[in-house]
């Protein structure tokens, strides 16, 4: 398994987010994550990428415990893996190209600033973002700052992706240009978990559909199942629209 939740729960202000949470998450699999709004879906996936401390339990990637991973261990995961937030998580007071470096840096040291620039250049043309790198996040919109999220997130190739509603606040033509991007990774047999309200999205990728309510795992589907069950298929789409 590339990562396993073991009875893990989340609190935050006294209130529980997420209980007695468990799964398995299969290497080369594409696992959705899907629930009401407010139920824990967001907090279970930051949960799952290291993002957040579990208040019980034990979050693993790839049998290491995350949260007792030496320095090394943590570097590696963290360019093994990646994730896109919500909100996208982009420092206010970095200009994009800052934003977009700083992943190189770190995990690339001995790039130089030509290969550096070609990646993002590479990344950034083929998630469909057009304007100036000077740009600071402030001046975009929410569906570019989305892409700038997304193209940071592929920039060190990871295997391994985390995406928080990743086509919100896009266009149509914009979300079905992730979407087919995510599937590219899929082919190459990346492990892909995602929190998405957009069906076409989960319909299209999803090999699992964890349906989580009130912070626990309420039921698992297959796309077998939501392929060959019109009326499941409609039932999930309409818990799943906010």
């Amino acid at each position: 398994m590339v990562v396993e939740m073991k009875n893990v729960y989340f609190q935050a202000q006294a209130q529980e987010i997420v209980h007695d949470f468990s799964m398995k998450f299969e290497d080369g699999k594409t696992t959705a994550l899907v629930g009401p709004s407010g139920g824990g879906k967001s907090t279970v996936l930051k949960l799952a990428a290291g993002v957040i401390v579990p208040s019980a339990g034990t979050v693993f990637f790839r049998d290491k415990d995350i949260w007792y991973m030496n320095r090394e261990q943590n570097l590696a995961f963290r360019k093994e893996s990646a994730m896109v937030f919500q909100d996208s998580a982009l420092w206010a007071n970095q200009s994009l190209y800052q934003i977009m470096e700083l992943p190189l840096k770190l995990h690339f040291p001995s790039m130089d600033k030509k290969e550096r620039d070609e990646r993002m250049n590479d990344i950034l043309g083929r998630v469909g973002y057009r304007r100036q790198l000077t740009l600071r996040p402030a001046q975009l919109s929410m569906g570019e700052q989305k892409l700038i999220a997304f193209a940071r997130a592929m920039l060190c190739d990871p295997s391994v992706l985390f995406l928080d509603e990743w086509t919100e606040s896009l266009d149509d033509a914009s979300a079905q240009h992730l979407i087919n991007f995510v599937q590219e990774r899929q082919s190459q047999n990346n492990t892909i978990i995602f929190v998405s309200h957009d069906f076409r999205a989960i319909k299209k990728l999803a090999d699992y559909v964890i349906m989580i309510i009130d912070g626990s795992l309420s039921q698992i589907f297959t796309r077998e199942q939501i392929m060959e069950d019109e009326d499941l298929a409609q039932r999930l789409q309409e818990g799943i629209s906010p």
